[in-house]
């Protein structure tokens, strides 16, 4: 599955490179040059930060499933246990 960034956060790191450019590199990165440069960051390394971030949400989950017996378990047979109906 194609990582795709909506139009508008598309345009927003396109501007972020350019000013990146302008500011880090001494250079002008005009906007072929950005749209380029993020189609490529999105297709070579995208897919190793988006594996990353699907991991983590899977430990995370997987943490709070194993959590759930503890917080949700019940006592079985509890009615003999209650103090003074031993």
């Amino acid at each position: 599955m194609p990582i795709e960034l909506p139009k508008e956060d598309q345009q927003q790191a396109i501007e972020s490179l350019k000013k990146y450019f302008e500011l880090n590199m001494d250079s002008e990165l005009g906007n072929l040059a950005a749209t380029g440069l993020l189609e490529f960051i999105i297709e070579e390394i995208g897919p190793g930060i988006y594996n990353k971030g699907v991991a983590d949400a899977q430990a995370r989950m997987q943490a709070r499933v194993t959590d759930l017996g503890y917080e949700i378990q019940q006592d079985e047979f509890p009615y003999w246990l209650k103090k003074g109906r031993e």
